[in-house]
């Protein structure tokens, strides 16, 4: 169903589909190691999918790297920082003689994961590289991320220019994001997890730091040399749901733009202190004494590098990571990048289909003697065009996305996964998908807007088998007004499963068929069997700010009925609980929050659908370890007629007194009888109304 939310290697090959032209850097070095730098487009052999191409051009990119005298540090701005110049087609050949013999090195500071003491390390460092390492083959651009990516400089040599606009960036800008990457579930929570997406449904999930790599790549793609992004920041936290298509779509993207990543980890050697350091909060429960506490911060801290060492590895660049000195990684951007070839020529296949084609390079036989040593990237994807698709090629473009390896990220997805129980051995599993609606292309027909959204998923289980598949086609024709709000926020779809408890994957496609913009979302996903738990048993918690009749739903998808009847989400006066993907609330609205407790302890003699039972509950909202708000609490005495020994739990808790920030969200379960309790949390976002800041202006 979709709901309306509420207000609220070092050489790589970059594909030119105006042109249908392919550019390859190609290193050739003798046994010892020295570039050749005399060979002709007649001493070289292309070939893709093992047919011969012909070389259009050849140009050779010689490069140096012995350092510039040093600069003081006094220096004066004499220009503004240049934002960058739009770049056409027509001006890639002009962009190529410009940039001749230059090494193209990118500074992107992602300030939104850096405290300020690593953000003053970050700018001291890029500072120190450009007054003493710079070489004169370099030619440097700044970026920064804070909430959006920003080009600040151009590519230049100026290096007082450089050295000014670095300093100009202000220290300790938005730090208070670096925290919010940490957004998987708590250590001691059983209850599931939560992703975002877009803006307001981004403010945790670190797929934006990802999508703004690649958003770089695109930028830099009009330059047909090869370029190097070093990328300081303090890591790149997994979310609690991973997209891993983000990262492979970055990836993708910067092969095809010819950009290697040189992440470097402003943090340093470090140490991790047993409870943690002064800039978080302690460990709470028994956590810090049985060394949970410690594992679950050593494992963040490895997950945020292993996001770093894929970026680099799968780009043909490198990781520094747990180095003092991190000018070091600027100066490896420097060895990495040696004097190389620039090959182009106009590919024989004409066809968009997308497909993978292997690229070969050697040497002409004349050429042999010489016992070079060839490396550049050895294939690129091709483009593909939607309109020109039939309905039958637009079918098989889904069932290949969901069997590819590669991905799209023109769509953005946030997806949600719960878990509830159905009995001993199978369980509920509702998918919800929320989609930025800036991304869909609208067409007028008549009085109303309309597009249509395809959908197919799949979970595999661990052995790679197919589980369940779902494929849903959603035609949307609104009115203008309501197009209009859609295009300024989101719509969201949901569907759901029925699974036996293991280990799963998800990979979820959508494609919006006006545009042919597609989305692809995967993750690992555990089903928990709770017969064995002896702790409290609990299903997913889902938060929501929305309740919303079932027929006011924009649209409805294929397989509903039975979806309505299991789904624990859909009162039975027909109201559906819309979970808030995002997590993101506004401080006029209510939370509301559901969860079933399964097999609470009922005293002897009182089993069954009417057994007696003891069982509160109540939600709490947690700042730096205070207790800002708590709800009323709830209380179940008999067991719910939903599902085998089961106790439904609503809980609801207005937010208008509760300042915008970042709190911890605690639903407290006790089952009194049974003298078990539970404590399930994940983390949210309260943001300011704008009607009620509007309001308060002079």
């Amino acid at each position: 169903m979709i709901a309306l939310p509420p207000r609220a290697a070092a050489q790589d090959v970059v594909f030119k589909s105006d042109v249908k032209v392919v550019i390859i850097n190609v290193t050739v070095t003798t046994r010892d190691g020295q570039p050749l730098d005399k060979l002709s487009k007649d001493d070289f052999v292309l070939l893709e999918d093992s047919k011969p191409q012909q070389i259009r051009s050849l140009d050779f990119q010689r490069l140096g790297t012995d350092p510039l005298p040093a600069i003081g540090p006094t220096f004066a701005l004499r220009q503004k920082p240049a934002a960058p110049r739009p770049v056409t087609a027509a001006q890639r050949d002009e962009l190529k003689e410009q940039y001749q013999n230059r090494r193209l090195m990118v500074m992107m500071f992602d300030l939104s994961s850096m405290q300020p003491a690593e953000q003053f390390r970050a700018v001291e460092a890029a500072q120190k590289f450009i007054s003493t390492q710079l070489s004169a083959s370099d030619v440097v651009s700044v970026m920064t991320f804070s909430t959006s990516l920003k080009t600040v400089l151009d590519f230049t040599a100026d290096r007082e220019l450089l050295l000014a606009t670095i300093k100009s960036i202000r220290v300790g800008e938005a730090s208070e994001q670096a925290g919010l990457a940490e957004t998987g579930v708590d250590a001691e929570d059983q209850s599931g997890a939560f992703v975002a997406d877009d803006t307001e449904f981004n403010i945790f999930n670190t797929d934006r730091k990802l999508a703004a790599l690649e958003d770089a790549a695109r930028k830099l793609s009009p330059y047909p040399q090869k370029k190097a992004l070093v990328y300081f920041s303090s890591g790149v936290e997994k979310t609690g749901v991973d997209n891993q298509s983000q990262l492979r779509s970055t990836v993708a993207a910067a092969v095809r733009a010819n950009v290697s990543f040189y992440p470097i980890d402003a943090r340093g050697l470090s140490a991790s202190a047993p409870g943690g350091d002064a800039s978080q909060a302690g460990a709470s429960g028994t956590s810090l004494a049985s060394g949970r506490g410690q594992r679950q911060r050593s494992d963040s801290f490895n997950n945020q590098q292993e996001t770093l060492y894929s970026l680099a590895a799968d780009t043909g660049g490198k990781a520094l990571l747990d180095g003092n000195d991190l000018t070091v990684g600027l100066r490896e951007v420097q060895k990495s990048i040696d004097s190389y070839y620039i090959l182009s020529y106009v590919s024989l296949n004409t066809a968009d289909d997308g497909r993978y084609r292997k690229v070969q390079v050697k040497l002409a036989p004349g050429q042999a003697a010489l016992r070079a040593k060839l490396d550049y990237r050895q294939g690129y994807f091709a483009a593909s065009t939607f309109k020109t698709m039939t309905g039958s090629d637009k079918e098989t473009q889904l069932q290949q996305a969901l069997s590819s390896e590669t991905s799209s990220t023109e769509l953005p997805l946030a997806v949600e996964i719960d878990y509830f129980r159905l009995s001993k051995t199978k369980y509920f599993v509702p998918v919800t998908v929320r989609i930025s609606g800036a991304a869909l292309a609208f067409r007028n027909k008549g009085s109303k807007a309309a597009t249509e959204l395809d959908f197919i998923a799949q979970f595999k289980d661990s052995k790679g088998r197919v589980s369940s598949v779902v494929r849903d086609t959603i035609p949307l024709k609104l009115d203008q007004a309501t197009a209009g709000e859609v295009a300024r926020k989101q719509i969201q779809y949901d569907t759901g499963f029925t699974l036996t408890p293991g280990k799963y994957v998800l990979r979820f496609i959508a494609r919006e068929n006006g545009e042919g913009k597609t989305g692809t979302f995967e993750t690992s996903v555990i089903i928990p069997e709770l017969a064995a738990e002896t702790s409290l048993r609990l299903s997913s918690v889902v938060l929501s700010n929305q309740r919303q009749p079932v027929k006011e739903q924009l649209a409805g998808a294929t397989n509903k009925k039975k979806l309505v009847q299991e789904n624990p989400l859909i009162s039975a006066d027909g109201q559906k609980l819309v979970p808030n993907v995002t997590r993101a609330f506004r401080s006029g609205q209510t939370l509301f929050a559901y969860l079933e407790l399964y097999d609470p302890t009922a005293p002897e003699n009182a089993l069954g659908p009417a057994g007696m039972v003891g069982v509160s509950a109540s939600l709490s909202l947690l700042q730096e370890n205070r207790k800002m708000a708590e709800s009323a609490p709830a209380r179940a005495f008999r067991i719910g007629t939903r599902g085998e020994n089961t106790v439904p739990l609503r809980l609801q808790l207005p937010l208008k007194d509760l300042k915008p920030g970042t709190y911890v969200c605690q639903v407290n379960v006790i089952d009194e009888l049974g003298k078990k309790f539970a404590f399930p949390r994940t983390s949210l976002m309260i943001v300011a109304d704008p009607a009620s800041a509007i309001a308060s202006q002079p």
